[in-house]
C-alpha cells in the first residue's frame, strides 16, 4: 500500500537543450530528483541556473528552439517526456499543474475573471457554462478572495497583484491536480503580501494533500514552507538535504553563500552583507571542472579537473563538491 512517503515525480537524469551558434548548450543537465506525495520541496538557485526551465521541461512547455534530449520525467510511473501532445494535455492541469511569476502576463486583460477560470475548468471537465460559473465562484472562495461571485465580473486590473495570484492558484486548483509547481509565486509582490500567498499555499496543501513544487531564489521562503530542498547551480544539482539540515550545515560552498549573504536580525551590524564573489557564467562558457570554482572560496587543485559527482554529506544529504570525497583536504572540514 503506498505510504505519505511515495515518489509522485521522479525526474531522472533530465538534460534540456538549447541550439546556439557554438552548439548545444544545456540549461538543464543531467538533472535528478522526486517530489513526493503531499511534500513541498523547494528549488533554489540563483537567476539564470536552470530552475524554471526544469520546470519548464516537466510541464512540457520549454520554448522552441530549446527541447528536452536525455532523461525521464515520471509521474506514477508514466515518462512525460515521451506522451504525444493531446496525452500530456490531459496532464497539465488535471495531475500537474504551474502558477507562474507574473499573474498579469497569465491572465488575459480583456476578458473577466471568471470566463477565464470558468474556462480552464470546461478545458478538462465536461459541465455546462452554467455549473462552470458555479465553480469559478467555488475555486475564487477557496483562495479566500473575498466577495468571490462579486469578483467573477471583475477585469484583471480591477484586482490587486496578491488577489490576481490568488486567481492564478485557482486556475491550477480548478480540476483537482496531485502536484502544484508554483514558479516565484511571490516574486512581483510586497512583502505582506508575499506572506499571504505562501500562508495559502501552505493551508491549500494542509486541505487538499497536494503536493507543491516550489521554485523560489528566496530562503526565508524555503525556511518556512519547505520540507526538502535542491540547490541548483549552471543547471546542474549541487547539494539536496531537508530544510534544517541544509540550513544548520551546508554541504556546498555555493549552498553556505547562498545562506551567508540573507539579511538577518541577529547578525552583529555591518556595513554591507556578505556576497558570493563574481558572476554565474554563461551556460555556453562553463569553467572546467567543478562549475562553482572560479567562485569558491574552497577551491582545491581537483576542483579544476573532472566535475565531481554529488557525495554524500551527511544522513539524507548530498553535496556536487570534493570536500566530501576520498581526495578532500582534512584541514578544509575543519
Amino acid at each position: 500500500m503506498p505510504g505519505v512517503t511515495e515518489a509522485l515525480l521522479e525526474v531522472k537524469n533530465l538534460r534540456t537543450s538549447f541550439p546556439t551558434a557554438e552548439g548545444l548548450v544545456h540549461a538543464v543537465d543531467n538533472v535528478s530528483f522526486s517530489v513526493r506525495r503531499g511534500e513541498a520541496l523547494a528549488l533554489v538557485g540563483e537567476s539564470g541556473c536552470g530552475k524554471s526551465v526544469t520546470a519548464m521541461s516537466i510541464m512540457r512547455l520549454v520554448a522552441s528552439p530549446g527541447r528536452i534530449t536525455g532523461g525521464e520525467i515520471r509521474y506514477k510511473g508514466k515518462n512525460l517526456a515521451e506522451l504525444s501532445e493531446s496525452d500530456m494535455r490531459h496532464v497539465r492541469g488535471n495531475d500537474i499543474a504551474m502558477v507562474f511569476q507574473e499573474p498579469m502576463t497569465s491572465l488575459n486583460p480583456v476578458f473577466r475573471i471568471g470566463a477565464q477560470v470558468a474556462e480552464a475548468i470546461r478545458i478538462h471537465r465536461k459541465v455546462s457554462k452554467k455549473e462552470a460559473w458555479k465553480q469559478a465562484g467555488e475555486m475564487l472562495e477557496l483562495v479566500a478572495i473575498p466577495d468571490p461571485i462579486k469578483r467573477l465580473d471583475d477585469y484583471p486590473h480591477q484586482l490587486s497583484g496578491g488577489m490576481r495570484q490568488r486567481v492564478m492558484i485557482a486556475m491550477a486548483l480548478c480540476c483537482d491536480p496531485e502536484l502544484l509547481i508554483a514558479d516565484e509565486p511571490t516574486t512581483a509582490l510586497d512583502v505582506t503580501i508575499q506572506a499571504q500567498i505562501m500562508e495559502l499555499l501552505a493551508s491549500l496543501q494542509q486541505r487538499l494533500g497536494l503536493a507543491i513544487l516550489l521554485i523560489t531564489h528566496d530562503l526565508g521562503v524555503v525556511a518556512e514552507f519547505c520540507e526538502r530542498v535542491i540547490v541548483m547551480y549552471t543547471g546542474r544539482v549541487v547539494e539536496e538535504a531537508p530544510v534544517d539540515q541544509l540550513f544548520a550545515n551546508p554541504g556546498h560552498p555555493y549552498t553556505r553563500g547562498l545562506l551567508g549573504s540573507l539579511p538577518s536580525a541577529t547578525k552583529e551590524e555591518q556595513k554591507r552583507l556578505p556576497t558570493i564573489k563574481g558572476m554565474v557564467p554563461p551556460i555556453n562558457r562553463l569553467p572546467q571542472g567543478c562549475k562553482f570554482n572560479p567562485r569558491c572560496p574552497d577551491v582545491m587543485e581537483i576542483c579544476l579537473g573532472n566535475e565531481p559527482a554529488l557525495m554524500a554529506a551527511g544522513s539524507s544529504q548530498v553535496a556536487r563538491c570534493y570536500l566530501h570525497g576520498d581526495l578532500a583536504d582534512p584541514e578544509r572540514l575543519s
